[in-house]
């Protein structure tokens, strides 16, 4: 859901003609990698549909930003790169999602958990993260939205976006995703959706559950609530045999093989629900809103969680997981989840912990 429970605003694309480059950075950090040095991508590939690269910017040493045109939406799609510490090889890719605003509202990573981008920093990993898609649960929706708009995320994040990250970055091909919230739900179906596209998957505080009538009913808080949507424009009326087609814990067993973790709080109050805090939403009623609001989504999506670790063990599907006894659905826990889930995370990019 993020942390801030209110409708998002879709940001208006526009298409930018052909590939340009800006360079910002300062010859030191143009020194550390090649990318930077050059101003350049490594290449500039068209995926299969005709998806490609239009433009490319340095914002410092370490930081990119890219403009991916999206056949399947037809419009292009702001992605923002952190670069390995040592960019001097081909290196693995971590996609790292944000919650329910999909970046485009202040719930993301940059804006509310800055520290997990620097605990980042020293690895060696391309760390990538789209901008778009609010609301959307990052699928393929069967219809356009009036609110909403055309979603195609599946196909972006399955087939359009990893040949071009690769080409354009000159990684190893080897990735890793890990999401929060809503898109805690959405990696599991995204890794379900194309097989060995990423090795390991990191789950924080999602709900696997979509197509049962408590999973369905927290989809559509988010996304019609919330967001102003209609999830009868992304599979159907309840019932309708797309939801079960999507839903990770129907189909659990499709995440064998993979590095898994999973994670959520009990919902009630921890060490960063505080007046004022660090992670904490501003003031009393900011306070009071990441208690309660945020305490019963916590302890809706830790009882998913639960359900998730059942299924698995019958299943014979290890996965690592770390379920504290407090926690509410906001950014200082998945800050630490991230931390936590790291050795799983790099495991699966073959990089040290």
């Amino acid at each position: 859901m993020g942390r801030r429970i209110r409708i998002a605003a879709a940001a208006a694309a526009t298409l930018i003609a052909g590939l340009s480059t800006v360079v910002s950075a300062g010859p030191a950090a143009a020194a550390a990698d090649p990318l930077v040095a050059s101003g350049r991508p490594a290449a500039s590939p068209v995926a299969p549909d005709g998806s490609k690269l239009f433009s490319f910017s340095v914002v410092d040493g370490q930081h990119l930003k890219l403009e991916v045109f999206s056949a399947a939406m037809n419009k292009p799609i702001t992605v923002e790169v952190q670069r390995p510490a040592d960019a001097s090889v081909p290196r693995p890719t971590l996609y790292l999602l944000n919650g329910a605003g999909g970046g485009e509202d202040s719930a993301s990573w940059d804006a509310q958990a800055p520290d997990a981008l620097k605990f980042m920093a020293d690895k060696n990993v391309n760390v990538v993260q789209p901008v778009g898609g609010a609301w959307s649960y990052y699928a393929d929706w069967r219809a356009s939205d009036p609110t909403l708009g055309v979603n195609k995320w599946q196909t972006f994040f399955t087939q359009e976006l990893p040949p071009i990250i690769d080409g354009a970055l000159g990684t190893n091909g080897i990735n890793s995703i890990a999401g929060l919230s809503t898109s805690g739900t959405s990696v599991l179906e995204l890794a379900i959706a194309k097989k060995g596209l990423y090795k390991s998957v990191a789950a924080y505080s999602g709900c696997a559950q979509i197509s049962d009538p408590i999973g369905y009913r927290f989809v559509n808080l988010a996304v019609d609530i919330w967001g102003g949507g209609n999830t009868v424009n992304m599979y159907g009326p309840e019932n309708d045999p797309m939801w079960a087609a999507h839903d990770p814990y129907v189909h659990a067993d499709q995440l064998r093989g993979m590095n898994l973790f999973i994670s959520s709080g009990s919902g009630l109050p921890g060490k960063y629900d505080t007046l004022n805090g660090q992670y904490a939403l501003p003031g009393a009623g900011g306070l009071a809103n990441q208690l309660i609001i945020g305490g019963v989504i916590e302890a809706a999506v830790n009882g998913c969680s639960h359900n998730l670790q059942l299924k698995l063990n019958q299943l014979g599907i290890p996965a690592t997981y770390d379920f504290p006894s407090t926690g509410t659905h906001s950014w200082g826990y998945w800050y630490d989840d991230l931390i936590q889930s790291w050795p799983v995370l790099a495991k699966g990019l073959g990089l040290p912990v």
